[in-house]
């Protein structure tokens, strides 16, 4: 296998601006499956900063209150205290728009003054396009003394309410709003992955050129103003990168963005970058037998036609495919809003894949749906991708995001052969605890198809028992099949204008945009 069949190339990601390499090798990747352990991990990191280390970090939504673990510390009182002892700590964090449509301004501005006031400093970012977002979810920790100690946390986790669950899904006891069917403590699924290696630097590079970015983080004159008494303005020259860390593991690993095409453009993309897009298109031209998917929203036909077209030329395919069950917005027009999409989605996958296509969503043993948050794609039991981007056109085209993929140098010894070991432990963990299944029988899923049946039986009889009023004992596993989404007619007409423009806004060139390239 060449790197170069599965990863873009430099021609490939179409950026000759940016100061990423194509991939880094040497590293080591580890899945941070749920935002409790992603969190004690964190923490554990944070506490060990000292003078002279670096913490960067990007957010789109941050909480200073958020307790890493249940005894604390929080999230601003562990990033307050690593200033406090001499760390350079610098935040990227999204500007946010309004408390008042379940946005998280007010957090995310008190997140960035609490940073101020320890010795750091936090920019509110909005240098992307009207109505987007920077989506990008990471953290960066480097050491002046020992860069083998260096790590890079990158994936869907935000630093904020909800995200600290656990594999009970009981949720987070500091919760943010959602619908009230995921109920008072929202259960919530989600992975982040901790990288030590080479790679750390090429995730440095990521925040350096957001961060020496020239344009002003916002044009409102009123919000300028006020981030200057805030000293929320103030862009201090970052440390000179170190050089890489040192090599630390088997895994190769290619970070892929999103970059939305700005009017003025940025510095390193001057016409946006669309890598995610092209990853996904590259990988799914390869796809032969099972292209595994945790995705929160599942939107649009155009981001959709990839992975039914590889359902369509594969006849030995099969898809498997987890979203949360319920959306997280539920007025009478975001409500219809966010299932559009999904609708005509899901359509196409099964005019494509038939049979060979299982939709399922999560619940907890209580029975309480589970909102999936994670970003998480396995192709073949080769390629893996956990990231901040989702399967829509706004994650593919109009907001920033980060992704993280990986290609293992071992290659998984259990049958069928031609799979690499990162990409199908991380299938087999995911899976097997949708399952309830022990880890002794996780092997059993090795198999595509016996996989996918799997799947299939678990979700059947889990629903069944439901259809049966819930009499006798619960059957193992927490997947449920998941209903396609029902519209009238004067929903979709009502809540379209708001589909296209609003919730997945399309943020291509004009040029690509008429053509359907990305």
């Amino acid at each position: 296998m060449r790197i170069e069949d599965w990863f873009l190339t430099e021609e490939e990601r179409n950026n000759r601006s940016t100061k990423l390499h194509p991939w880094s090798t040497g590293n080591d990747v580890r899945p941070l499956i749920h935002g409790a352990s992603y969190f004690a991990e964190l923490r554990s990191c944070l506490e060990q900063l000292g003078e002279d280390d670096l913490l960067l970090f990007a957010d789109w939504r941050g909480d200073p209150d958020e307790r890493l673990t249940p005894d604390g510390p929080t999230v601003g009182e562990a990033v307050a205290a690593a200033a406090r002892r001499g760390a350079i700590v610098r935040g990227l964090i999204w500007r946010s728009h309004l408390d008042l449509l379940r946005f998280s301004a007010a957090e995310n501005r008190h997140l960035g003054e609490e940073i101020e006031g320890s010795g750091g400093q936090a920019l509110l970012d909005t240098r992307t396009k009207p109505g987007g977002a920077h989506h990008q979810k990471f953290v960066i920790l480097r050491h002046d003394r020992d860069a083998s100690r260096d790590v890079a946390f990158v994936g869907g986790i935000d630093l904020c309410h909800s995200r600290r669950d656990d594999a009970e899904h009981l949720g987070d006891p500091q919760s943010c709003p959602m619908p009230d069917v995921y109920g008072p403590r929202p259960p919530w699924h989600d992975v982040q992955v901790a990288i030590h290696g080479p790679a750390v630097a090429e995730v440095e590079a990521v925040f350096c050129e957001r961060w020496e970015d020239p344009a002003p983080e916002t044009r409102d004159p009123l919000r300028r103003l006020r981030d200057h008494f805030t000293k929320l303005d103030d862009a201090p020259p970052l440390p000179k990168p170190g050089p890489p860390p040192p090599v630390a593991g088997r895994h190769t690993v290619q970070l892929l963005r999103t970059y939305p095409a700005r009017r003025g453009g940025y510095p390193f993309a001057p016409h946006g970058e669309r890598s995610i897009a092209r990853a996904y298109r590259k990988v799914l031209a390869r796809a032969r037998s099972i292209v595994y998917l945790e995705d929160q929203y599942l939107w649009s036909t155009e981001v959709i036609e990839p992975f039914a077209e590889a359902l369509e030329r594969e006849p030995g395919l099969r898809m498997i495919v987890v979203v949360p069950r319920h959306p997280d917005q539920d007025g009478w027009l975001a409500g219809p809003a966010s299932l559009i999409g999904r609708a005509d989605a899901l359509t196409r996958l099964r005019a494509a894949g038939g049979d060979r296509v299982g939709i399922y969503d999560l619940e907890n043993h209580q029975g309480t749906p589970v909102y999936v948050h994670a970003k998480v794609c396995v192709v073949d039991d080769v390629w893996a991708s956990i990231g901040s981007d989702n399967v829509n056109l706004r994650s593919w085209t109009y907001d920033s995001e980060l992704s993280c993929a990986v290609l293992d140098e071992q290659e998984d010894p259990r049958p069928p052969h031609g799979a690499l070991r990162f990409a199908r432990d991380l299938r087999l963990t995911l899976m097997a605890e949708h399952l309830d299944l022990p880890d002794g029988e996780r092997d059993e899923l090795c198999d595509p198809a016996a996989a996918f049946e799997a799947f299939e039986r678990s979700a059947s009889r889990l629903e069944e028992w439901h259809r049966g009023g819930r009499a006798g004992p619960r059957p193992a596993g927490r997947l449920r099949p998941h209903p396609a989404p029902t519209l009238s007619r004067l929903q979709k007409v009502m809540a379209m204008p708001l589909y296209r423009f609003a919730v997945d806004p399309d943020g291509r060139p004009p040029a690509l945009r008429r053509t359907g390239r990305f």
